[in-house]
C-alpha cells in the first residue's frame, strides 16, 4: 500500500473509532437528535407566528437557515473531542502506534461527516411534519444536501483547528461559542441581511453562512417571487460561492490543524 492508501485506512480505522464513542454516549447521540428538533419546533412556531413573508411561509424560509446553524454548532464536536483525546493522552497513545500522522483528524472529521448526517436527515424530517417542502428537482435538492455536508466538513477543520490551539475543553468551549454565535446570527438564516443596519449589512452579506443559508434555499426552492431579490454579490451567486467558500476553508484550516496537531504531539 502507498502513503495515501495507508493514510485513508487509517484515517477510517479512527473514523470508527469516534463512531463507536458516540454509539456509547448516549448523551452526545441525543444531542445530535434532539437539538435539530428543539430547533426546528422552537424557531418556526415562536419566530413563525410574529415574522409574515409574501408568497412563502417563514417556516420554509427558515429551515434552511436551520440547517446551516444546525452544522455549525454539530461542528464544536470534532474540536472537543480533540481537546478531550489531549487531555487523556490518547494523542501520545496514537504517537507510538504505526499509523499515519494524519489519519486523527481526518477520522475525526469523517465521524463528524456522519454526525451531521444524522442531525440534517433528522432536521429535514421534522420539517415535513411542520410544513416544510423542497419545491426543485430532485438534482437540485440533491446538490442542496451534498453542499450542506461539505461545508459541514470544512467548518469541522475550521474548529479542529481553534481546539488544537487551545487545547482545554473549557476554554474551547468559551471561545468557539464566542466564535459561532455572532457567526449564525449575523447572518440571512433568520431574516433578511438588507434589513440589518448599515455596518452590519456587508458583514452579513459576505458571511459564509449567509451564503450557504441562500445556496440552501436557492436549490430547495424555498423562495418567493415576491420577495425582494438580494442585491449583495454573494448572495446573487450564493451557490458557487458556497462552493469556494468550503473549498477555501479546506485550504486554509486543513494544513493548519494538520500542522498543529504534529506540533501537539511532538510534545
Amino acid at each position: 500500500m502507498n502513503t495515501l492508501q495507508v493514510a485513508l485506512a487509517d484515517g477510517m480505522t479512527i473514523a470508527r473509532r469516534n463512531a463507536l464513542k458516540i454509539r456509547r454516549a448516549p448523551d452526545m447521540l441525543g444531542g445530535v437528535v434532539l437539538l435539530p428538533i428543539v430547533f426546528v419546533l422552537l424557531f418556526t412556531y415562536i419566530f413563525g407566528s410574529m415574522v409574515d413573508l409574501p408568497g412563502m411561509s417563514y417556516g420554509e424560509y427558515l429551515l434552511p437557515g436551520i440547517f446551516v446553524m444546525t452544522i455549525v454548532m454539530s461542528a464544536q464536536i470534532t474540536g472537543y473531542t480533540l481537546t478531550q483525546d489531549l487531555r487523556k493522552g490518547i494523542f501520545d497513545r496514537f504517537r507510538t502506534l504505526p499509523m499515519s500522522p494524519s489519519a486523527v483528524l481526518t477520522g475525526q472529521t469523517v465521524s463528524d461527516v456522519i454526525i451531521n448526517l444524522v442531525s440534517i436527515v433528522v432536521m429535514a424530517l421534522v420539517g415535513l411534519v411542520v410544513g416544510w417542502r423542497v419545491h426543485s428537482s430532485p438534482a437540485q435538492a440533491a446538490l442542496g444536501f451534498v453542499m450542506l455536508v461539505l461545508f459541514s466538513y470544512a467548518f469541522s477543520w475550521v474548529t479542529a483547528t481553534v481546539a488544537l490551539a487551545l487545547r482545554t475543553p473549557e476554554v474551547f468551549n468559551n471561545v468557539v461559542t464566542i466564535i459561532s454565535f455572532p457567526i449564525v446570527f449575523l447572518s440571512n438564516a433568520f431574516v433578511d441581511s438588507a434589513r440589518l443596519p448599515g455596518p452590519l449589512r456587508p458583514v452579513a452579506d459576505w458571511n459564509p453562512v449567509s451564503t450557504m443559508v441562500q445556496a440552501a434555499r436557492d436549490l430547495f426552492g424555498n423562495t418567493s417571487p415576491a420577495l425582494p431579490v438580494p442585491d449583495a454579490w454573494p448572495l446573487r451567486h450564493a451557490v458557487p460561492v458556497s462552493l469556494l467558500w468550503s473549498v477555501l476553508l479546506l485550504v486554509v484550516f486543513v494544513p493548519l490543524a494538520t500542522r498543529l496537531y504534529k506540533r501537539a504531539v511532538s510534545r
